[in-house]
């Protein structure tokens, strides 16, 4: 029983601390970005820092992702969105994107750091050298799954806000309107659509097409710039 426990502590740190440290730097990154560049929302509210507790949703990043990962196998959750009040920027409609950028522009930063943190692997005591691999290994993966997830170009998410600051308003516009229902939008493309597809025997997995080839296409950028294989099997 206690090697039992133990094993699921030590799977559960793996998967927690990485996540944590993504969501924690990614919206930390919205709410900096902002800030330099006109809006002190997030600033004045207490956002702009490493400390998860200001970050994390008890729901949406602890709940949802365990439940998900114990029956599914798939990693999904939120935090907290940072607050950004986009018409205090210095040049709103640009500005935002460079805010949207911000959050998955850290997570590849962080991917690439936790690849080259194998470097030093060799350092480790043979007690946390598994421990320690496997938390790397989990933050490359991790952090580029969420960078690759967020820039689906559909708002809230942050490649959403990238596609309404660069699309004509004739196109921006009424993809801003679909913010109030873009997540049960990725929910039913993402999760609903592949039951109904297994149903109709079809292929309707986008996860796939939209998350897990590009996000290949990363690691292998990142294997390239830091010579660290990691894959996401």
């Amino acid at each position: 029983m206690l090697p039992d426990f133990a094993s699921a502590v030590q799977r559960i740190s793996v998967l927690a601390l990485p996540a944590i440290f993504a969501i924690t730097f990614h919206e930390a990154a919205h709410g900096f970005v902002a800030y330099r560049l006109g809006d002190d929302t997030a600033w004045r509210m207490g956002r702009v820092t490493f400390n998860p507790l200001r970050h994390i949703d008890p729901v949406g990043t602890i709940l949802i992702p365990l439940v998900l990962f114990f029956t599914t196998g798939f990693l999904f959750g939120y935090a907290k969105p940072v607050p950004v009040n986009f018409s205090r920027l210095r040049h709103p409609r640009i500005d935002m994107v460079w805010v949207a950028l911000a959050g998955p522009g850290t997570n590849i930063l962080l991917a690439i750091v936790s690849a080259l943190l194998a470097y030093v692997l060799p350092l480790v005591p043979p007690v946390g050298y598994a421990w320690a691999r496997d938390n790397l290994i989990t933050s490359v993966q991790f952090n580029v799954l969420l960078a690759v997830f967020n820039m689906i170009p559909l708002p809230p998410l942050d490649g959403g806000r990238v596609a309404v600051g660069l699309l004509p308003d004739m196109l921006a516009f009424p993809l801003a309107r679909l913010e109030r229902y873009g997540l049960l939008i990725i929910v039913g493309l993402l999760f609903v659509l592949p039951m109904v597809g297994e149903r109709l025997h079809l292929n309707l997995d986008l996860l796939s097409y939209v998350i897990f080839y590009p996000a290949d296409y990363v690691m292998r950028g990142i294997s390239w710039v830091t010579g660290v294989h990691v894959g996401l099997t």
